[in-house]
């Protein structure tokens, strides 16, 4: 006899109707479109209540990072896949080191092109991953539209009870804050314009919280000058474009200048740019760059604190 699996009726915003969508298989394409548009519209007023508790969430973040220790994202289904899709892009955005940021995805590697909704129910696994990868010290960050995949719950749970700081993405305003969470970050987007459907406003929302927090902690930890991107690989000719385009926008020198200064500072963007604002030779510059832990405005204070005594 076949045993059934057990049946779990989730209650969440996400799950339930909406009114404004009930005609949408009626409607023209174009109409269609407009309709989904309109509820996106809702989804950047829905993440801006939620910006305090996404703050706490990046301070600890970058409290963990400057402290040595590293950053988890925990998810399944579609947050999962965007969690991953956020840490990939930090390494050629902003060179960070591979230990930075690790992504633990309901079903693993496998899940991210092919569905595994199953995996989202084992909380025990979540459990060990946290058990297995997880330091005193570290922040753990959990996405689950609904507020309970048990998966990321469960990884929360263990990962706070080794001593790490933890935050929940959720899109559920109802579900309580679940134990082990130091902080609750509520979106709350509402019905999805087809109910359940949580890859609509749940996910951008959740695609919205996570380059704004990564993209937070980045710049915290100097990862930029400015609004520029002076971390970044260039890996390829358009980058290496990028990189003499960046450093000719904060000096405001012409190529030829600053194409010398970073065949000076042997291509690295920092140096040749802490070179050409402050006036120091590139060795100098290159040391008030490792005294200042690759944070470029506070290398330049370094140089300026220096000249001035």
């Amino acid at each position: 006899m076949t045993v059934p699996r057990q049946v779990v009726h989730v209650e969440s915003p996400t799950e339930r109707r909406n009114p404004r969508t009930a005609e949408i298989d009626r409607m023209s394409t174009l109409d269609i479109l407009r309709t989904i548009n309109t509820e996106d519209h809702l989804v950047p007023g829905a993440v801006a209540a939620a910006l305090p508790q996404l703050s706490r969430a990046v301070d600890l973040a970058t409290e963990a990072l400057r402290g040595g220790r590293r950053v988890h994202y925990v998810g399944a289904g579609t947050s999962g896949r965007l969690a991953t899709l956020d840490a990939a892009e930090l390494k050629p955005t902003f060179n960070i080191p591979d230990t930075w940021f690790q992504v633990h995805h309901a079903g693993g590697a496998g899940a991210f092109a092919n569905a595994a909704e199953g995996a989202e129910d084992d909380d025990r696994a979540g459990a060990a991953e946290m058990a297995r990868d997880v330091r005193p010290g570290d922040f753990v960050l959990g996405l689950a539209a609904s507020g309970r995949t048990p998966f990321v719950l469960g990884a929360l749970a263990a990962a706070h009870g080794l001593g790490a700081h933890t935050a929940l993405v959720s899109n559920n305003p109802d579900a309580v804050r679940p134990p082990g969470v130091d902080i609750h970050v509520t979106i709350d987007t509402g019905p999805e314009a087809i109910s359940g459907s949580t890859r609509m406003k749940a996910g951008t929302s959740q695609k919205i919280v996570l380059t704004a927090f990564s993209s937070a902690v980045m710049i915290k930890m100097g990862r930029t000058y400015s609004n520029l991107m002076v971390s970044m690989r260039a890996s390829n000719a358009k980058l290496r474009g990028r990189t003499l385009r960046i450093l000719r926008e904060a000096t405001g020198l012409d190529q030829q200048e600053c194409s010398a200064a970073l065949m000076l500072a042997q291509g690295d963007l920092k140096v040749a740019m802490i070179h050409l604002l402050s006036g120091a030779p590139v060795e100098q510059a290159s040391k008030a760059l490792s005294d200042a832990n690759g944070h470029v405005r506070q290398a330049l204070g370094l140089l300026n604190a220096t000249a001035s005594a």
